[in-house]
């Protein structure tokens, strides 16, 4: 069968069952070479599904379960290794978002900093460093028209379009694991909006290094995460140089030797969070080491206040005579030789002989990728994400093992992972926390609902405790429950799943009515068994039942209700793009029903995946 869904106005036709649609590519009908062990945890197939869709998608949508089951789970696993699924219409709509195509170059040429547009304005005369004293409303006028004349643009329309994106990737792609891998790897590399220099470089980031990279091999992720300016910037390696010129720069300028030094913030990151892990065997001296090894790695200059250590004349110069010099230019990445440490190295017991360049570094990584330390540190972590906030160490040692085997396959490491009987033990079913942004992607998928205004959605997950891409610490945001549920953490949840029920939030429509085809439940206790099902599937809804029941029956509950969904965070419409009229429209749901859908989405049970 077909049904229409709409996306900020586009309609997508899908096919088969609500949600879900069949990819057309022979390659996926190939027999699939692992069995997952479900039945003998005491499973059913059904149960099982629900339990693969809980961790490898942002939540099930209407009838997915079925379609899954109807394919069979190994081959639905299979199909979403490969991340091919067409997603043609999400595409679509995508394309209205003019800047997540642009490349890191376009963008700094399009999108300066708020200070950098100043500094261009005093250069040409437009404004003084006096003016905003003089009369606060005619400075910011003059800086406006001035940007319009460039045809410059705030940055912040820049993440504006790439939040909304990641909202409607994560709700709609068919290549929900792809995207759920996409937002890991982000966070284990983790690069943040708050630090400036980086800020404008992360969009390409997660589209160019992160996302095309989510299913591949660990050793090629790791290699351009390192490259990258995002990475190059957040963790300070584009100044990090050799503290002695070599004899060519003899004679350099007193201001570049002053910016000589050697940084160590990528060098102790990439072992500590990157790679080895925090117990992994290495010690400060191998951390000074390493970042002598990477001294050099750069930015190529991008953008009339191109950050990092000028390289006089660089484009005068072919890339011929580039490469001749020892310099590398791959892309935005930029290897100084001039800036390199050009002396003999050790790093875990490895001699690095003196007279390298940047191959060193390419080995260093490879190294570091290749290392059994590292093959037990992230599959552990994978594990943490997949299976359970402690997991198994006999599960880990299984992944490790298959990592070093299969050169960081991360396909090969989730299939081992999948296929392993701890994946299926009741100490993993239900055990891991929803993070606010899963709690609200998953509602919106669970409840089909429709997105005209994804930056609502943005709004909300911000407002529960994740600010995506604002996250300071290279750490990234903590993967346990202990981290996301607090008293107010919950408020947050149980207000945000009545907003969404009421259709309280603007620019995201939902008909309750029609996830039940049309019924309209007989009373509140039925509506709580008939929604409960359909949100929570293979679930026994017996304890979360008792549970909610007396809130049903409080007297005070309906303006309660009435609160909760009026207390929406403060955003502006979507006007930039896709704000349609027709986005702020909603079903007027009964309040009974809205009430008990929010709070199913507010229970204990719902937060749990």
């Amino acid at each position: 069968m077909k049904a229409a869904i709409k996306i900020m106005g586009v309609t997508l036709v899908v096919i088969g069952v609500w949600g879900y649609s069949r990819a057309p590519n022979p390659e996926a009908e190939r027999p699939v070479a692992f069995k997952f062990p479900f039945s003998q945890a005491g499973l059913t197939e059904r149960q099982a599904a629900a339990h693969l869709l809980s961790r490898f998608t942002y939540g099930a949508e209407p009838g997915q379960l079925d379609a899954v089951v109807q394919m069979g789970l190994e081959s639905w696993f299979a199909r979403q290794l490969e991340g091919q699924l067409p997603d043609d219409s999400l595409e679509q709509v995508l394309g209205r978002y003019d800047a997540l195509e642009l490349s890191n170059q376009e963008v700094a040429e399009t999108y300066p900093r708020n200070g950098q547009v100043i500094r261009m304005a005093m250069r040409d005369g437009v404004v003084s460093k006096d003016s905003v004293k003089v009369d606060r409303k005619e400075y910011r006028q003059a800086l406006q028209t001035y940007m319009q004349e460039k045809g410059l643009k705030r940055e912040q329309e820049l993440f504006r379009q790439f939040f909304c994106q990641k909202i409607l990737r994560a709700a709609y792609s068919q290549n929900q694991l792809q995207e759920v891998m996409t937002d890991f790897w982000f966070n284990h590399f983790n690069v943040s909006i708050t630090k400036n220099d980086c800020a404008e470089f992360i969009p390409a980031y997660e589209r160019d290094v992160i996302r095309p990279n989510a299913l591949g091999r660990f050793t090629e992720l790791l290699l351009k995460t390192a490259k990258s300016p995002a990475m190059l910037y957040y963790l300070d390696n584009f100044i990090s140089s050799s503290p002695q010129p070599d004899a060519q720069q003899a004679g350099e300028t007193q201001q570049a030797r002053k910016n000589r030094g050697l940084n160590e913030n990528y060098a102790r990151e990439v072992m500590e969070l990157h790679t080895l892990g925090v117990d992994g065997g290495y010690t400060q001296q191998d951390v000074t080491q390493a970042a002598r090894v990477l001294t050099g790695w750069g930015v190529y200059p991008m953008g009339e206040y191109a950050k990092g250590p000028a390289v006089a004349n660089l484009k005068r110069f072919s890339e011929e005579q580039i490469a001749r010099r020892g310099f590398v230019h791959e892309g935005d990445f930029f290897f100084n030789a001039n800036r390199h440490d050009k002396g003999e190295k050790t790093v875990l017991g490895h001699v690095f002989p003196a007279g390298g360049g940047y191959e060193e570094g390419v080995e260093l990584l490879e190294m570091l990728a290749h290392h059994p330390n590292t093959a037990r540190f992230i599959s552990r972590k994978i594990a943490v994400r997949f299976v359970s906030d402690d997991p198994p160490q006999s599960l880990i040692d299984k992944m490790a093992k298959t990592f070093l085997d299969k050169n960081g396959d991360i396909r090969q490491v989730l299939i081992t992972m999948v296929s392993a009987p701890e994946f299926w033990s009741a100490e993993a079913l239900r055990e891991k926390t929803k993070s606010p942004f899963e709690l609200a992607i998953g509602s919106v998928r669970s409840l089909h609902a429709t997105i005209y205004q994804p930056i609502q959605l943005y709004s909300w997950v911000t407002r529960m405790g994740e600010k995506k891409y604002y996250y300071q610490a290279p750490t990234g945001y903590p993967d346990k429950g202990t981290y996301w549920i607090n008293t107010g953490s919950l408020l947050n949840r149980m207000n945000f799943g009545l907003a969404l029920a009421a259709g309280r939030i603007p620019g995201v429509r939902v008909d309750l009515l029609a996830l039940n085809n049309g019924h309209e439940p007989e009373s509140a206790q039925a509506a709580l068994l008939i929604y409960g099902r359909l949100i929570l599937p293979e679930r026994d809804l017996a304890a979360t039942v008792k549970r909610l029941t007396p809130m049903l029956n409080d007297p005070s509950f309906a303006q309660k209700v009435k609160e909760a969904s009026a207390n929406a965070p403060a955003e502006m419409v979507d006007s930039t793009i896709g704000g349609e009229q027709q986005g702020m429209m909603v079903v007027n749901a009964d309040p009974m029903l809205a009430q008990v859908v929010g709070i199913i989405i507010g229970s204990p049970e719902y937060q749990r995946r």
